[in-house]
């Protein structure tokens, strides 16, 4: 990965395409969207895995972030992130809280964040 400044910010030439990031959002993705979107989509990556080798697939799952608590006093850091969960097909309700489990264990991302920012995960099966 390689990042240049430019005029509003800094551009990313990735294998997917071009990012860019800037401080503020009229110019690209502000460095704090990233960073939860990591969360996020790992989590739902992993979460899909679990479900698949557990013989219970999702037809969907989407992701809300229900709270992004940013700590003014220390730079503005990210403390708590809380991902919410909606699943749909047929999943068994008891075998959630194995999966839960597993996808947090398993989300490099989560895992990296584990000792600076509090991340909270509930679901609903629709």
């Amino acid at each position: 990965m390689k990042f240049s400044m430019q005029e509003n910010g800094f551009s990313g030439s990735l294998p997917f395409g071009d990012l860019m990031v800037s401080s503020d959002e009229n110019y690209g993705f502000r460095p704090y969207q990233l960073l939860v979107a990591s969360l996020a989509v790992c989590s739902g990556g992993v979460m899909r895995k679990v479900l698949e080798k557990m013989r219970m697939p999702a037809e969907t799952i989407e992701i809300n972030v229900k709270e992004v608590t940013r700590i003014e006093e220390e730079a503005n850091r990210v403390a708590k992130v809380h991902l919410h969960f909606v699943l749909r097909g047929s999943i068994d309700e008891a075998r959630m809280p194995k999966v839960m489990e597993l996808t947090r264990k398993n989300c490099s991302m989560v895992q990296s964040v584990a000792d600076s920012i509090e991340v909270v995960e509930t679901y609903e099966i629709r």
